[in-house]
């Protein structure tokens, strides 16, 4: 189903809508956010210097570290007493990001996700169970409304007590689930451990996945769990941009539509800054064009896929984004190679024998990077013979795809840390 009319405009009307909606927030955020000024003026570009599409080139980029350096309303274009809710990243590693929202911006979410739940296949015939946190993470309330706004029926249990989880998924029949992809995982896992399959014994039919990468692997990792006929569609955002809904896949899964009236994507390259054409893959840069409360102009994601303009079988006319093969500071540097962390769960999930739960740990000793990963068995098995030839098949595998030499540890099924939000499955130990 496709939800607005908007979703299948012409090319040409696409992009005046867009022009238009760029030049008035261009200009809004230049007379009202001294930050944007500032950086403006340094660049040398005026608002009357956008004259169409490509000069959004000309503005210059916006950073998380921007956000966390105009901490904690630095970047807004709408006085305090307009917002009507206020976000905030868990701020791990800095000073959190905050975003806020006017009463118009909860609606342009609100239909955002509406979008990208009908095009993964939801409708107002479902019960959507939320396995999202909710609280100052934007994806539960996020897709909350934009389900609630088709008609869905909404169990809003957030994340964790795992086994009511299931619970409810039986007594409410729950037709759609909104979780990570690892918590879907860990779903099916706690169910299997209540003696309920989650095949026969639910009635799961959707997954609206997102907050990590979803490869292809990972998907075909959840068929074997919830089964070949689970819908499984991915959907992107972040809370500096929204929140979900700036793209999802439709059933036609070849990659996620932008909802390009709101937003404008531009992919460049991560090292020069230079916008890259059409299908060459690079960091995916967004522009808010909609936005009231805080419009990012620019937006570095740090995110590395492609974008495709061809209309899609659906008959979507927006353009589409790969999905995602992993984070610019993602990537790890180890011994002078490149390797992303969804290279190594490629390789894990292509050995039956090895469950989807994994850990990276990277040590230094001396000079010299060492990488480990540590995976859990699907089965256990007291064959000494077994074990070495699973360790060494992941060891051959991790040594052709990624170049390089790894130590592998197989670990007994239920042994590594589960995760009930986004999987942190990296311990960088080096110190650099």
């Amino acid at each position: 189903m496709i939800w607005s009319k908007e979703e299948t405009l012409p090319r040409e009307e696409i992009e005046r809508i867009q022009l238009e909606r760029l030049q008035e927030t261009v200009n809004r955020v230049y007379e009202r956010v001294p930050a944007y000024k500032k950086k403006m003026d340094e660049a040398g570009v005026k608002p009357e210097d956008i004259k169409e599409l490509k000069d959004l080139a000309k503005l210059p980029f916006v950073t998380k570290q921007d956000m966390r350096d105009n901490y904690p309303f630095g970047l807004f274009a709408v006085p305090k007493d307009k917002l009507v809710r206020i976000h905030a990243s868990s701020g791990t590693t800095g000073k959190p990001t905050v975003v806020g929202y006017t009463q118009g911006d909860l609606e342009t979410w609100t239909e955002c996700v509406s979008r990208i739940a009908c095009m993964g296949g939801a409708s107002d015939k479902d019960v959507a169970q939320i396995c999202f946190g909710y609280g100052m993470f934007t994806g539960a309330l996020g897709l909350h409304y934009g389900l609630e706004k088709i008609g869905a029926a909404i169990v809003p249990s957030s994340t964790g007590n795992s086994q009511k989880q299931i619970m409810y998924m039986q007594d409410f029949e729950t037709s759609l689930l909104v979780a990570t992809p690892s918590y879907a995982l860990r779903l099916a896992e706690v169910a299997r451990e209540m003696g309920v399959d989650p095949q026969k014994d639910l009635k799961v039919k959707i997954a609206l996945v997102g907050s990590e990468l979803l490869t292809d692997a990972m998907r075909e990792e959840m068929h074997k769990y919830w089964g070949q006929d689970l819908l499984i569609t991915s959907n992107y955002g972040m809370s500096e941009l929204m929140g979900p809904g700036v793209s999802g896949e439709c059933l036609e899964h070849c990659g996620m539509h932008i909802n390009e009236d709101y937003f404008i994507p531009e992919i460049i390259d991560p090292k020069t800054g230079e916008v890259l054409p059409a299908g060459e893959q690079g960091e995916l840069v967004i522009t808010c064009i909609k936005k009231e409360g805080i419009p990012l102009i620019r937006y570095r994601t740090k995110d590395i896929t492609r974008l495709f303009y061809e209309k899609c079988k659906c008959g979507r006319t927006f353009c589409r984004m790969e999905n995602l093969c992993g984070r610019s500071d993602d990537m790890l540097k180890i011994r002078g190679v490149n390797v992303f962390p969804s290279q190594i769960e490629e390789v894990i999930l292509s050995v039956n024998e090895l469950g989807p739960h994994y850990e990276i740990i990277l040590e230094r000793e001396g000079y010299l990077d060492r990488l480990t990963v540590k995976v859990e068995l699907a089965h256990s098995t007291d064959s000494f013979s077994e074990l070495e030839r699973i360790r060494k098949t992941v060891q051959n595998k991790l040594k052709i795809i990624l170049g390089l030499d790894a130590k592998v540890m197989l670990e007994s099924p239920n042994t590594l840390q589960r995760f009930e939000g986004k999987a942190k499955r990296v311990k960088d130990l080096r110190g650099i």
